[in-house]
This record gives structure tokens, C-alpha cells and sequence, in this order.
């Protein structure tokens, strides 16, 4: 009786009844759990079709660089580095990217941050106007920035043939490259989170260094990357407003295009795929400097 009105002990509830029988599945039919890393059909292909395209566009092309670069040896590497002019082409294009690429975390992050948190008038014409180094032919840049900055400047700026006429062109042609990785995260960034932390008694500068900053550092550490890559590799915005002047305005990409035209096809590999070297490098740190920041927030 008093199991009866008490009801079904804790222990035993859920199990079956002594007349029930627990329905087994067939022998052999169990079913198992499919692994992570197996490829559907249509993913299987469309990974095909991707590795195939990025072979032809950059994987082939990169293996025929080196290939051509080391059929010299190391002696072909020293022989290139060992003259002065190309030294000094290295210096200046290594060296004004790296400042560029600074300036243009600060600015660009300062940029993105105008464009999602503020509200003004000409919002959306700024917005287009900075994809316009994007849709501009380098060529055409480097004409307008020679008009500018030139022997006849309206500005009074004669900047031409000189090393700020590279600086210039590089933030010309890569400024969009930081605005356009960190506005998409700006814009997902919840801002209940930055109100929450000052309603706690954060600060400013502690808001932004703990969860602004960590938050933004995969997007800025991109933009810097694809920055520096590009401005180590710009020709045609720099042909006209550097000159070209070796020993002072000759970068890397006139360097090469020299070499080709004398025939020295094997030099122009050797001094690509020293750049290419380096801007693995830069990508590779900071890589590891987003991580690390972004493990301190």
C-alpha cells in the first residue's frame, strides 16, 4: 500500500516494468556517427574545382618562379643582393611599405570606425569614394597624383621624383585594403558590451584595449597584410610621379621589369621570390601578433 502512494521509487523511474520488453534493434543495423572530415559529393567537387583554379592562377606560377630562380644555385640569390642598385630598390620598397602599412592600420581602423559608429552628411559618398583606388587604373593614379604633387602642383607640394612621391603612391593604392576588413567586424562588434563594461567603471582606453582591440586585431592584422603585399608589389601608380631614379626612387617592381628586358630572366625570378619570402614573413608575423593580442583581451 504504500508503495502504491508513494508511487514509482526515484531509482527506478524510466526503467522499463518487469513486463515490458526493451525493443532491440537488428543485428548489424546499428547506426554510426559519420566522421567530421569525410567530403560530401558535391563538396568533394567543389573543393576539386577550387584547388585546380588556385593551382593555375598561383600555385603553378609561384613553383615556376623558384624553379627558375634555383636553376643558378645560391650564387644567383648573392649575385642579385650583391649589387648596390637592386640592394637599395629592396630598402626603399621594403621600408616605405612598412610605413605605409603602419599608417594605415591607424588611419584605415580610424576610417572604419567613422564609417559604422557616426552618423553625418556625405556618409554614403565617403563610403564609395573609398573603393575608388580599387576601380582606378594605377596608371590613371599615378597621372592624377603627378598633376597634384608634381612640378606644377596646385598645392605647391612638388613631391615628384623624390621618396615621399612613393609613400604617396603606396597609401593611395592600399588605404582601402584596412578600411574594408575591420568596417564588416565594426559593424557585428555589439556595443551593449562596450555600455555594460562603463556602466562597471571601465574606462575608455580600458574598453578599448580589452575588448575593442582584441576584437579588431584578426581584421586589422588582414588589411595589414594584404597592404604590405600590395605595396610591395605597386608598378604602375609609381612610374610616373617616382621617376624611377636608381639609388633614390627605384623600387623592386621596376628593378624586375629592368632585369626582363635585358634578358636576365633568372635574376628577375631570384628578386621575386626574395620578395615573395618576405612578404610570407610579414604575413606570418603578424598572424602572430593578432593571436597574441587577441588572447590578452
Amino acid at each position: 500500500m504504500t508503495s502504491a502512494l508513494l508511487g514509482t521509487p526515484a531509482d527506478t523511474v524510466g526503467e522499463p516494468s518487469s513486463g515490458q520488453r526493451t525493443p532491440r534493434r537488428p543485428f548489424g543495423r546499428r547506426r554510426r556517427a559519420s566522421p567530421r572530415n569525410t567530403l560530401t559529393p558535391g563538396a568533394g567537387l567543389g573543393l576539386g574545382i577550387a584547388m585546380i583554379w588556385f593551382s593555375l592562377l598561383v600555385l603553378i606560377p609561384l613553383i615556376a618562379i623558384i624553379v627558375t630562380a634555383g636553376e643558378g644555385g645560391w650564387s644567383a640569390y648573392f649575385n642579385v643582393l650583391r649589387s648596390d642598385q637592386t640592394w637599395a630598390a629592396v630598402k626603399l620598397t621594403v621600408g616605405q611599405a612598412a610605413i605605409v602599412t603602419l599608417i594605415n592600420i591607424v588611419v584605415g581602423t580610424i576610417i572604419a570606425w567613422v564609417l559604422v559608429r557616426d552618423q553625418f552628411w556625405g556618409k554614403s559618398l565617403l563610403n564609395i569614394i573609398i573603393d575608388v583606388p580599387f576601380a582606378l587604373p594605377t596608371i590613371v593614379a599615378g597621372l592624377v597624383l603627378l598633376s597634384l604633387y608634381g612640378p606644377e602642383s596646385p598645392l605647391g607640394l612638388q613631391w615628384a621624383n623624390t621618396e615621399r612621391a612613393v609613400m604617396l603612391a603606396l597609401a593611395f593604392v592600399t588605404l582601402p585594403f584596412i578600411v574594408r576588413t575591420v568596417q564588416p567586424v565594426l559593424e557585428e562588434l555589439d556595443a551593449d558590451v562596450e555600455e555594460a563594461a562603463a556602466s562597471l567603471g571601465a574606462r575608455r582606453g580600458t574598453i578599448l584595449r580589452r575588448i575593442i582591440l582584441p576584437s579588431l586585431a584578426p581584421a586589422i592584422a588582414a588589411g595589414a597584410a594584404l597592404s604590405f603585399s600590395r605595396a610591395i608589389s605597386e608598378y604602375g601608380s609609381l612610374v610616373l610621379l617616382s621617376g624611377n631614379l636608381p639609388f633614390r626612387t627605384e623600387v623592386v617592381s621596376v628593378r624586375v621589369l629592368t632585369f626582363i628586358e635585358n634578358g636576365n630572366t633568372q635574376s628577375a625570378a631570384a628578386l621575386a621570390s626574395v620578395m615573395l619570402a618576405v612578404a610570407l614573413v610579414v604575413i606570418v608575423a603578424l598572424d602572430i601578433v593578432q593571436r597574441k593580442v587577441a588572447n590578452r583581451g
